[in-house]
């Protein structure tokens, strides 16, 4: 088939287009050209031109025009009935599409890594659903790893990540950033330091978040060149579990500063400098590659903006 040739499928240029095929029913059901522009939402005039556009579309005359209305000619009226049922099957089309954005827009599927999920999702989530009463939202939270996985599968519509990039296969954008800082209960020696070394901390057996995690990923890139992070004291899978075991005088722990807020002011825990290394990290929304956030994602994506944590 050459370039200039029209595609087997496609339509002829005298098709006319659906908002003609709408008019010219309304003519039929009035016999009026007047009513009929006023039963779609046009001027006359404007009914007028589109009629005779179609006419010379079709290259058929469609109406008998005369001071008491209008009247199908036997061409329009057989027109008529062909456009009846075009129209009909776009209206069945536009209402199964519609069935498809609310059986969408009725749920939202959200995975976020654990600092997210549970200092700042809370928030946003009220929002959306002062905006979107009617949809019913499941939160899946667990490390960054397992934020990127469950989108992959499609087992979430919409995740938050706290690592150092976007994960593979992934889409993204920045909402917020975020500062690791150093932690201990206020009976362990570093609580009367007034700075740490890298080298210090790097050598230090800590409780840590298990590999995966956003947190455990920016502390190994930080102190890489320090020597690499020592033995872990501890590994656990939750903040709250770590905070726990840094409260009872375990050891010293890094965490997001997002998370120790209560635990400062109540001097709980007590923050040690580290000179010299940089513990900031980026939070991000993250989504397929290539299928940009719709609907109610949409929605919850565009309520992060401005809420920046900036320590």
């Amino acid at each position: 088939m050459s370039g200039t040739e029209t595609p087997p499928s496609s339509l002829s240029h005298r098709v006319p287009d659906l908002g003609a095929m709408v008019l010219l029913l309304a003519v039929a059901r009035h016999g009026s050209l007047g009513r009929a522009a006023r039963d779609v939402g046009i001027s006359q005039p404007a009914a007028s031109g589109r009629i005779r556009s179609m006419e010379r579309q079709l290259g058929v005359a469609l109406l008998d025009r005369s001071p008491r209305g209008s009247r199908l000619t036997d061409a329009g009226a057989l027109v008529t009935d062909w456009a009846r049922r075009v129209v009909e099957a776009a209206e069945a089309f536009d209402a199964g599409a519609q069935a498809l954005r609310d059986r969408r827009d009725s749920r939202l599927r959200v995975a976020a890594s654990m600092t997210i999920a549970e200092y700042l999702l809370p928030g946003w989530l009220i929002a959306l659903r002062a905006e979107r009463p009617g949809t019913a939202v499941s939160l899946l939270a667990g490390n960054s790893a397992a934020v990127a996985l469950r989108l992959l599968a499609g087992e979430a519509d919409l995740g938050f990540v706290e690592g150092l990039s976007i994960p593979e296969g992934l889409d993204g954008t920045v909402i917020a950033h975020d500062r690791l800082v150093v932690v201990v209960a206020p009976s362990h020696p570093w609580a009367r330091r007034g700075q740490l070394t890298p080298g210090e901390l790097a050598g230090t057996p800590l409780i840590l978040r298990e590999h995966g995690s956003g947190t455990r990923q920016v502390l190994d890139a930080a102190l890489a060149v320090h020597g690499g992070l020592a033995r872990p004291l501890l590994e656990l899978s939750s903040t709250t579990a770590v905070k726990g075991a840094a409260e009872s005088g375990a050891g010293p722990c890094v965490l997001s500063e997002l998370a120790l807020g209560e635990e400062l002011s109540a001097r709980r825990l007590v923050k040690v400098r580290v000179a010299g290394v940089r513990l900031r990290r980026q939070l991000r929304a993250v989504w397929p590659a290539g299928h940009r956030p719709t609907g109610p994602a949409r929605d919850l994506l565009a309520l992060t903006a401005g809420a920046t944590h900036e320590p």
